[in-house]
């Protein structure tokens, strides 16, 4: 039985969190401010527009349309990553599982948690019972991963958290020992200061002896990356869209979508994908709940989202700045994507 909680305040979610801990049910719970995340989208495109470069933060792509669209780009034949990371996954969680022992296993942006339930089941027959936490901003992934997974093994309870990567940073402590996982390169979205700011938090937050299973997309054939993130398919091209489109639902945005493009490619020097929605005509658009007005120019570019790709030398030494130290990495034969288990020093 799945049971639903609103959180009233981060005690309330820690009690809430204790309370399933320690029972044989599954819980979701929700932060308090889900509610106001109207507010909290508005003030973020305001002022995205009013930066220059114009940009948009990625993680409003995830509403429930956009999360059904993600699920079902990693569906496509172009989009390498699911499939490598699933593979390595497939072939490595039993290693993984016994490597690291019996621990509670958290997972940020879970979305509907398919790789993970390979880890799930190794470390259930490794190791017994099982607490699994999935954290996710989209509410409909989290709520079908949270009634999933135990229907597909008795063994995993889940206590599923709708909420952000700052929500579960509360968790860290409660969690030990634990194993948190950070897969499908959802690092490589953010920013080089963006990710310090996220490494900082992780290692402030996790105990000495914690692990920390990281996925990264490596660097690789430019046209490989391209046609990854422009499927022939069109679904990536509608999920960039839906931003817009939700900017239509939530903030009166008053667009016209037939004149927004889809442009994603890949930026050597900075070795990333950019993902940008071109405006083919001029276009006001309105941020409804803040009465504001931004004026788009005739082919002017929005960066939507920012895909960056790694290299695993400096990759691994950044990651020892924060204390965090790799005790296996796994990648594909191809080397096109690599899977890191790290533990906090």
């Amino acid at each position: 039985m799945l049971m639903k909680t609103q959180c009233t305040t981060n005690e309330g979610m820690l009690g809430d969190f204790l309370l399933a801990a320690n029972s044989g049910r599954h819980l979701m719970m929700r932060m308090p401010d889900r509610d106001a995340e109207t507010d909290e989208f508005a003030e973020s495109v305001a002022a995205g527009l009013a930066a220059r470069p114009r940009r948009l933060d990625c993680r409003f792509l995830y509403d429930s349309e956009g999360g059904r669209l993600f699920e079902s780009i990693c569906r496509q034949p172009e989009y390498y990553l699911t499939r490598t990371e699933s593979a390595i996954m497939a072939a490595r969680a039993e290693e993984i599982c016994r490597y690291t022992g019996p621990v509670t296993i958290l997972e940020l942006g879970s979305g509907s948690s398919g790789k993970t339930g390979q880890l799930l089941a190794a470390h259930a027959e490794l190791h017994g019972p099982t607490h699994y936490v999935p954290v996710d901003v989209c509410e409909n992934s989290l709520r079908q991963a949270c009634r999933a997974i135990p229907a597909r093994c008795s063994e995993v309870r889940v206590t599923g958290l709708h909420g952000t990567y700052e929500d579960a940073f509360a968790l860290f402590g409660m969690t030990s020992p634990a194993l948190t996982l950070f897969l499908g390169s959802t690092i490589g979205n953010l920013d080089e200061d963006q990710a310090d700011s996220f490494w900082r938090s992780v290692a402030g937050g996790m105990a000495t002896g914690d692990f920390f299973l990281l996925g990264v997309d490596l660097v690789k054939d430019e046209q490989i990356l391209n046609a990854a993130y422009n499927d022939a398919a069109g679904v990536t091209a509608a999920f960039t869209r839906n931003l817009f489109a939700r900017m239509n639902r939530e903030l009166d945005a008053g667009l016209e979508l037939d004149k927004i493009e889809h442009v994603a490619r890949y930026n050597p020097r900075r070795e990333r994908i950019e993902t940008w929605g071109r405006f083919t005509a001029p276009q006001s658009l309105k941020v409804g709940p803040l009465g504001q007005s931004f004026s788009i120019a005739r082919n002017e570019e929005i960066l939507v989202e920012i895909s960056r790709k790694f290299r695993l030398p400096p990759l691994l030494e950044h990651l020892r700045d924060h204390g965090l130290i790799a005790r296996k990495t796994f990648t594909d034969q191809q080397q096109w994507f690599g899977l890191l288990l790290l533990e906090r020093i």
